[in-house]
């Protein structure tokens, strides 16, 4: 399935895509894709889209999923683009927290912070958690997981980098996690660890990468999270990007207002969004 949330932000009702690609209405059946419907998701598998209200026009899409308590990141997850960045390939996974306030849906605009010079793009591959996680195995990790997504890491590098103290200030502004376009059951990926990902400015590619160059995979990060707390249905854990983000260009490039940033990864749909000054 390829569930969807529609609507103006703060107020979206789920949705599914049905087998030509248009948006069918679940109201009647769940009130949000969000907590414990994500543990329950074979119920919708049951549902014949072509009895569903059909939903005309092009409404706004929020954030594939709702009521994330955390949204958490892999830092370095791909051995080029750690070397891109100047790094090590770290000898475990970086993590980091992403605030819930970035989020927002797939092709709403990017909103560069006031003064900032550094806005960064990345491409990744996410997944929800579908089913509380704890001490988990790896063999059992794939279990949990609700759904796979496409996400943009929006990152303002000064901010990140340059200024004292962690990431997550670099990586938590408005806007700066556009999520979905559709959150993708598990039975539609036939394997998260070999898609094809990239991402364009302006129309020109500047990412072009896979899932599998990644160096700690979707069972392992599971199982390793896990360890140390908690994964709840609705948690976001976003898992890297490949080479050819704006740090690592030469001279860097960045964003500013006007640019269009276009996203996807294979199987999982694609995000547009449009950057304008946070001013």
């Amino acid at each position: 399935m390829k569930l969807v949330r529609y609507g103006a932000r703060g107020a979206e009702k789920p949705g599914m895509l049905d087998a030509a690609g248009r948006l069918r209405d679940l109201s009647a059946h769940v009130p949000d894709i969000a907590g414990a419907v994500l543990a329950d998701l074979g119920r919708l598998a049951t549902l014949d889209p072509e009895t569903l209200p059909l939903v005309e026009g092009n409404p706004r899409l929020g954030a594939c999923v709702g009521g994330t308590g955390k949204f958490i990141c892999i830092g370095l997850n791909y051995s080029d683009h750690a070397a891109e960045s100047g790094m090590e390939v770290p000898p475990e996974p970086v993590i980091f927290a992403k605030y819930t306030s970035a989020i927002c849906g797939p092709d709403d605009p990017i909103l560069i912070p006031r003064g900032s010079e550094k806005t960064d793009w990345e491409v990744e591959l996410g997944f929800v958690i579908g089913k509380p996680a704890k001490y988990v195995t790896e063999a059992e990790a794939l279990n949990h997981v609700a759904g796979y997504c496409v996400i943009n890491d929006v990152s303002e590098r000064a901010y990140q980098i340059e200024r004292a103290g962690q990431w997550s200030k670099g990586k938590s502004s408005d806007n700066f996690g556009p999520t979905g376009p559709w959150l993708v059951t598990p039975d539609e990926v036939a394997n998260p660890n070999d898609l094809h990902m990239w991402l364009k400015v302006n129309g020109q590619t500047m990412q072009d990468g896979s899932t599998a160059t990644m160096v700690y995979q979707v069972p392992f990060l599971i199982s390793y999270l896990s360890q140390f707390f908690t994964l709840h249905p609705g948690d976001i854990i976003s898992t890297g990007t490949p080479p050819g983000v704006g740090l690592g260009m030469k001279p860097p490039r960045y964003l500013k207002a006007g640019d269009v940033v276009e996203l996807g990864i294979e199987g999982l749909g694609s995000q547009r969004q449009v950057c304008e000054s946070d001013a």
